[in-house]
């Protein structure tokens, strides 16, 4: 790949691999150095027969596996909580009826980031990188059944983190 083309590259796919970075890390820093790390992975890698879309689903999936391993490697904030005490957790029976008004992007945007670890990160590869539960499983090493419960309790604690800033 000539220098030409890296850089026409880097600046197609360095935002959004930024991005998603960002919405797991939430760190700038970190998130700007997974972004580095995944593009020079790809552009050193040797990996040029790909198509777009499977270089942008390579990018993802990459970005994402350093984002998770970057967590991973925080010995102050672990990523995913005992599975027993998240069983033990109340989840408030709450949802959002028919007649309300649905929140901004904006508000949805910081309440998903007010969230703890690992509802954040769930919810973000789930909703919003749209992987599977076995996707997810795979990449952070915990059972489907487990992100299931992490991501059913995110959406109760984003509803109730959206209401009470209403």
């Amino acid at each position: 790949m000539t220098r030409q083309e890296a850089t026409a590259f880097y600046r197609i796919h360095s935002v959004p691999v930024y991005n998603t970075a960002l919405r797991i890390l939430r760190d700038e820093s970190d998130a700007a150095e997974v972004m580095q790390d995944t593009l020079l992975r790809y552009l050193s890698g040797g990996i040029r027969s790909q198509s777009p879309a499977q270089a942008s689903a390579w990018l993802r999936t990459t970005c994402i596996r350093k984002a998770i391993d970057r967590l991973r490697s925080r010995k102050k904030d672990p990523v995913f909580l005992d599975a027993d005490k998240l069983m033990d957790e109340e989840i408030p029976a709450a949802d959002y009826d028919e007649g309300e008004a649905m929140p901004d992007m904006d508000r949805i945007r910081r309440a998903m980031e007010a969230l703890p670890q690992p509802y954040s990160l769930v919810l973000n590869l789930s909703l919003i990188e749209g992987l599977s539960y076995g996707q997810i499983a795979e990449m952070t090493g915990q059972k489907e059944v487990t992100l299931r419960s992490i991501c059913a309790r995110g959406k109760q604690k984003l509803i109730k983190l959206l209401r009470n800033h209403e």
